[in-house]
């Protein structure tokens, strides 16, 4: 066997096993068209080396003739730890994951701003990696790897920031900066592009090889995921659904261009309008001024009103592009309804292009930072798995 068979041979066997949670080793050779031989000797080798273990089935289907429970093969937790984390405008959320992908800790991780250096935010996630490990028994010498989802533009295999609210500045080599800090490999992505992992190992698009999601938060996101996999574009910008142009010399956006979804509908957006139109600040409160509108009040209302127009805009223009079979909306304004309302959809149907067939399904799923930084270390063990079945990681003790 060629190092190269070799090679794809572990890959395609530890994705199954992974994917399987437990399999024999015969259901490995059915499933992957590998032959029997032939993951019987890579099957050793991930065992010797410690990624998989043995387990013994103790359902009643037993080997009648040779009188013995049946042995399955499972991914070994303990051979990598991983950590994965969310920066939002004034928090970090993290998680630590071993290697099967069971969550063993989680922390909240409160920013003193919502801008830093490179270096600065890297030495704060270094200092929360670090207690994150120890909350859960380890040091951050354990830690195989680590995954970051962060706001902006991102070239994902490069870990190259070209542009991000988080950073004070541009072109930003943010996952050599962070391994300079940490000593662990680090794999950065754009946070919605995570958020679609997450939706993909964890959530409602486990079912489903090509759906889309958009976040809403302090900016808007898009996370493709096409035949299984996330589309990133070839510059790492592609998805940017925020920065997609909805009005021709339009409002500013906090990426310097004008005229961007996201300068319409994300909260600083809806809070800037809100203190042009009224002459008075809304103390930075975006519930505040949702209140208003619901409660009749004609500024507020015209303002969340144009934000709905626009979004529905947005994701008419999604549809009319990639016609998913499925649309997830997420985000921490997800607890707000004014851009998922009814009017809303009903806007965005009416404006894609009519066949006779049902539109995609929008479906809402309101869950916390926590989930975000899960699926930044979905990423990150996806990775991990990559380099051990090539054999560039040393796996734990």
């Amino acid at each position: 066997m060629s190092v190269q068979q070799r090679e794809i041979g572990r890959r395609a066997l530890l994705e199954e096993i992974r994917s399987s949670g437990r399999i024999p080793r015969i259901d490995l050779s059915v499933k992957t068209g590998i032959s029997r031989a032939t993951v019987t000797t890579i099957t050793a080798d991930l065992l010797r080396e410690g990624l998989i273990e043995e387990v013994s089935d103790d359902s009643p289907n037993k080997d009648a003739r040779r009188g013995r429970p049946r042995v399955d093969l499972q991914i070994r937790g303990a051979a990598h730890l991983i950590v994965g984390a969310k920066i939002s405008n004034r928090s970090l959320s993290m998680v630590l994951l071993d290697f099967s992908g069971a969550q063993i800790a989680d922390l909240e991780f409160e920013l003193e701003k919502s801008v830093f250096s490179a270096p600065d935010l890297s030495h704060v996630l270094a200092k929360a990696t670090d207690q994150l490990a120890q909350e859960a028994g380890y040091h951050l010498g354990d830690i195989s790897g680590l995954g970051v989802g962060i706001a902006g533009i991102v070239d994902a295999p490069r870990g190259f920031v070209h542009w991000s609210p988080s950073l004070d500045a541009r072109n930003v080599e943010f996952s050599d900066v962070l391994h300079a800090e940490l000593g662990v490999p680090v794999f950065v992505d754009n946070d919605a592009n995570l958020v679609a992992v997450a939706e993909k190992y964890f959530g409602l698009g486990k079912t489903h090889s090509d759906f889309i999601v958009v976040t809403i938060e302090s900016g808007v996101g898009m996370g493709i995921v096409i035949g299984d996999e996330i589309y990133r574009g070839t510059r790492g910008c592609g998805a940017e659904f925020g920065h997609t142009k909805v009005h021709l010399d339009g409002a500013m956006c906090r990426c310097g261009q004008r005229g961007c979804l996201e300068a319409y509908v994300a909260d600083y957006a809806l809070l800037r309008e809100a203190t042009f139109a009224g002459g008075e600040n809304v103390e930075g409160d975006v519930e505040e001024l949702l209140s208003a509108a619901r409660d009749g009040d004609t500024m507020a209302r015209s303002i969340v009103e144009r934000a709905g127009r626009m979004f529905a805009m947005g994701l008419a223009n999604i549809v009319n592009i990639f016609d998913p079979e499925l649309i997830i909306l997420s985000g921490e304004q997800m607890r707000f309804d004014h851009l998922y309302a009814e009017e809303v959809i009903q806007a965005m149907r009416r404006s894609i292009v009519q066949v006779d067939k049902a539109p995609p399904e929008v479906k809402i799923h309101k869950w916390g930072d926590s989930m975000w930084a899960m699926g930044a270390a979905a990423y990150a063990l996806d990775m991990i798995a990559e380099q051990a079945a090539i054999g560039s990681q040393p796996h734990a003790e």
